[in-house]
């Protein structure tokens, strides 16, 4: 079953409330998604020997034009339907699938791998490159956030070198014949529930396929383990007084040592005033 999962921007949370998704359309410019594939081929030459799917946050924590992009207004303006005005990054991810060798993801629900009370968090998979079924678009089994999350245990391992994760939901305990395709544009957005179950196929196609999930929390939310997860921001509103999540200061462009991006010089002025703010030393 295939959708263009066309929905009013207006009214994004109640196809979410009912089917654990929802997609809202040209979120942002394609100037800005250009950056951003150009960043992917950045980030690639700088760490050469890690694949294209597996361009986590810890790479990029003092990257200024990622932080630039997930700090975007007009993402923060669609998360905020969700969680509310006090928003922090808990954790992103680039998974870009190269043409003809862009590996698949087993079928998972995100909340599963998450050190996180309470499980309250929103993904925002924006696509930097048009998704589609021939270069292996997000699917998502729609009404599944009603589910329980999974603990790994209760998952399989197909650690075969050919999907992202390495650990995926039984087939034989899904549907897949009620997988829906979500077909987007670049600087169009998905937006996910943590107990969704969705995947996505193989890139088979001679076209890239480039996305960035980022995984947003309210402040309220505490990250309970550090280990893997320590590249949280804070980026609209407050901190919660009663909740020690440690945020980082923006990170501020420095030539030669950062990608350059159109509105650098701006975003300086903005990460500083941002961190002067929020009691970072300049």
């Amino acid at each position: 079953m295939t959708t263009t999962a066309v929905a009013a921007q207006t009214d994004l949370r109640s196809q979410y409330d009912r089917d654990g998704w929802v997609a809202a359309h040209a979120v942002v410019d394609e100037g800005l998604m250009a950056e951003a594939r150009s960043h992917v081929d950045w980030l690639l030459a700088k760490h050469p020997g890690v694949r294209p799917e597996q361009l986590h946050h810890h790479l990029m924590t003092n990257d200024p034009f990622w932080v630039r992009l997930i700090s975007d207004p007009r993402l923060l303006d669609v998360v905020e339907q969700f969680i509310g005005p006090d928003i922090a990054l808990f954790a992103s991810h680039y998974i870009a699938k190269r043409p003809h060798d862009g590996q698949s993801v087993l079928w998972h629900q995100d909340g599963s791998f998450w050190p996180l009370e309470p499980m309250e968090v929103v993904t925002l998979w924006l696509a930097v490159d048009d998704a589609d079924v021939e270069n292996g678009c997000l699917r998502v089994l729609s009404g599944t956030q009603n589910q329980r999350l999974l603990k790994l245990d209760e998952m399989e391992r197909q650690d075969d070198g050919r999907n992202v994760l390495g650990t995926g939901i039984r087939p034989s305990e899904l549907d897949e014949s009620q997988a829906v395709d979500v077909i987007l544009k670049a600087g169009d957005v998905e937006i996910h529930h943590p107990n969704i179950i969705h995947g996505s196929n193989a890139n088979i196609s001679a076209r890239w396929r480039r996305g960035l999930t980022i995984r947003y929390i309210p402040t309220s939310t505490r990250i309970v383990s550090e280990e893997r997860w320590a590249g949280a921001f804070l980026l609209r509103g407050r901190a919660h007084p009663n909740v020690d999540n440690r945020y980082h200061p923006f990170p501020l462009f420095v030539g030669g040592e950062h990608m350059p991006f159109h509105d650098w010089q701006a975003w300086n002025e903005y990460a500083r005033s941002w961190n002067a703010t929020n009691g970072f030393a300049p």
